[in-house]
């Protein structure tokens, strides 16, 4: 219970938390009600870094969602052309994170990540589509146990100014690791072949837990 209530924050929150709670304190010098306003911010701060534990199915033959939110698209699209995929085609999921969502990000199966791709852009809301091609955002390419490949997106929204990646090129992974973080309101989009689609426009969806589609 206590863990629910206090969850841990993700090691990028502690200087906003620092920042927001030494603020806190000099506005409520001068103002409670100021003060009380920085009291509310200071929790949400917390909140938004949180990074509760997730528990995974632990089955490579479904692939679980990447991110917390809103599921705003599903529909058959080429590749990123980043990483020299625009000529396949793919299934395409995006998971929307508001403000409010936690916004730590998984990998949907246990694979090895196989390239990693950061391209800086611009910070158009991260619900239109065309974020996708001019936002900053950053791709992993994951080869799954199955000799699959899977893409995972990264993109930074209206307030998003980073993108945090944990792992690199190379390294291995199981289903429902941590892979990194985007700061502030942002989207996350996940392709695929070959699976069954589970999930469904405009379903709010748990990283790690939300089962997105299956073999």
């Amino acid at each position: 219970m206590f863990n629910t209530i206090f969850p841990k924050i993700h090691k990028e929150g502690y200087k906003f938390l620092a920042i927001s709670i030494l603020a806190t304190f000099i506005i409520l010098f001068f103002s409670k009600f100021l003060g009380l306003i920085f009291i509310l911010i200071t929790v949400w701060v917390y909140y938004f870094f949180r990074d509760p534990e997730r528990y995974c199915i632990n089955d490579d033959s479904y692939l679980v969602s990447p991110a917390d939110g809103l599921i705003t698209d599903i529909s058959e699209k080429s590749g990123p052309e980043e990483l020299r995929l625009e000529n396949t085609t793919f299934t395409k999921i995006s998971v929307f994170m508001n403000v409010f969502n936690c916004h730590v990000n998984r990998v949907p199966s246990s694979g090895k990540v196989e390239e990693i791709y950061y391209k800086p852009g611009k910070f158009l809301n991260a619900s239109l589509d065309k974020a996708s091609e001019e936002n900053e955002r950053n791709f992993f390419k994951v080869k799954l146990n199955n000799g699959e490949e899977i893409i995972i997106v990264q993109i930074a929204g209206l307030i998003a100014r980073r993108i945090v990646c944990e792992v690199e090129q190379g390294q291995e992974l199981k289903q429902g690791d941590r892979i990194g973080m985007i700061r502030f309101g942002s989207r996350v989009d996940i392709y695929f072949k070959n699976k069954k689609v589970l999930a469904k426009l405009g379903q709010n969806v748990v990283a790690g837990e939300s089962l997105l589609a299956s073999e």
